[in-house]
């Protein structure tokens, strides 16, 4: 009988040696459910404009993990109470966060598996996983769900100051090149401590929270909300209600069984089931990839070339305002691509139309993040005299788009 060494290490360029904990973690780690994560990538279409942004679900969902052991390292230092099974609850909890993700990260929501959220899924994965493991991940849930009495444990997995957010920001910014992006995640951990089972910073850490906070509010503008970007995955969500609206007309696409299935079915929270499960867990970024190469030459003119867009990466035309654009701006460019094209003004909604994004680096109305000051008195960070920059981060900033094909161009609005 072989014995397999669980005790493993993983070599990753933002941190150095990964260790994986336990057995348990190493049989999670090796479940298909989260190999998928390998085959989906962190920043979605974001490598059309950051070649070098095609790391995946799975390195952040790894690096994730490593932060939580340093995490509990630290507090259990400053003599803060942590179970072996907490500490192995928290590890399960950060590890899957992500692993309800579908292809291109959050594209799916919008347009295949419409109204679920990931977060969603990723429950019913974790709940399937733990009658997998015989009950083991029971904790993790209750953590994960909100529905454990220690607070800060859920603070560590979902906050305003979380170690999702902490490997996100390092690791993108790692990927893309934007270094704006790059936080001090060590020291921010260093400096957390826990007063009243909800998690702190110690006061000498406010400097690092505001860069923090800045940093995530560049690499909104500069990366996930890089205007290339969001024309790619707007387009990518076009793709997918195209091919949605042309199945259930009974036309056939070319595309692999769990794409099909779920263009064919209308599926919400309540009917995601083990079987629906089983087929989201055989959706990656290869499906879809897969499926606009054959797309591309499909006899149907949208379908055909909204997937030329993504795959010769030909882009529509995205102009960002801070004025809300009206209708009329609109119409021009619609009747002129439909007159041209010999299409309905509504098909032309496929390829014309406007939306905004809204930014927004601290919100005073989430958990907060609370400073430990000097005289062990706790305040939000927000009410801090000293940072009068958060109170501008907490800004949100609206930006308005419209979107249309390069050759409209010219037609001024």
């Amino acid at each position: 009988m072989s014995h397999i060494n669980k005790l493993k290490i993983f070599n990753d360029p933002i941190y150095g040696f990964i260790t994986i904990p336990n057995a348990l973690i190493y049989d999670l780690i090796q479940h298909p459910y989260f190999q998928r994560l390998r085959r989906i990538t962190q920043m979605g279409l974001s490598y059309l404009v950051y070649p070098g942004a095609n790391h995946t679900r799975f390195h952040h969902a790894l690096g994730c993990m490593h932060l939580m052991q340093k995490a509990v390292d630290v507090l259990r230092f400053k003599e803060v109470l942590i179970s072996d099974e907490e500490e192995n609850a928290l590890y399960i909890a950060i590890l899957l966060h992500d692993i309800g993700h579908g292809p291109f990260s959050h594209t799916m929501e919008k347009s295949i598996v419409e109204d679920v959220h990931h977060e969603q899924i990723s429950l019913l994965f974790m709940e399937q996983l733990n009658i997998e493991f015989d009950g083991k991940l029971n904790l993790a849930i209750k953590v994960f769900k909100g529905e454990y009495h220690r607070k800060f444990m859920l603070q560590l997995i979902s906050s305003q100051l979380d170690m999702d957010r902490m490997d996100y920001l390092k690791r993108d910014s790692f990927y893309s090149g934007v270094a704006e992006g790059n936080v001090n995640s060590e020291r921010l951990i260093q400096m957390m401590n826990v007063v009243d089972d909800f998690l702190v910073i110690e006061e000498k850490g406010i400097y690092s929270i505001e860069k923090f906070l800045m940093s995530r509010r560049l690499m909104y503008w500069q990366a996930y909300l890089h205007k290339t970007s969001l024309v790619a995955e707007l387009i990518l969500t076009k793709v997918l209600k195209r091919a949605k609206e042309l199945t259930t007309k009974g036309i056939q696409l070319s595309c692999s069984e769990p794409l099909l299935f779920f263009m064919q079915n209308k599926i919400s929270f309540e009917t995601f089931d083990a079987k629906n499960l089983n087929l989201f867990s055989q959706l990656d970024d290869f499906d879809i990839i897969s499926a606009l190469k054959s797309w591309q030459n499909n006899p149907d003119f949208i379908l055909a070339s909204l997937s030329k867009m993504i795959i010769n990466r030909d882009l529509l035309k995205i102009k960002l305002t801070t004025e809300k654009p009206t209708i009329d701006d609109l119409e021009l460019f619609k009747e002129k691509f439909a007159q041209e094209n010999n299409l309905s003004l509504q098909e032309a909604n496929y390829f014309v139309f406007k939306g905004k994004i809204k930014n927004q680096a601290y919100s005073k109305e989430a958990e907060p993040i609370r400073i430990l000051k000097k005289d062990r008195s706790v305040e939000d960070v927000f009410e801090s005299p000293d940072q009068l920059n958060l109170k501008s981060l907490s800004k949100s900033v609206t930006k308005y788009y419209i979107c249309f094909p390069k050759q409209l161009e010219q037609i001024k609005i």
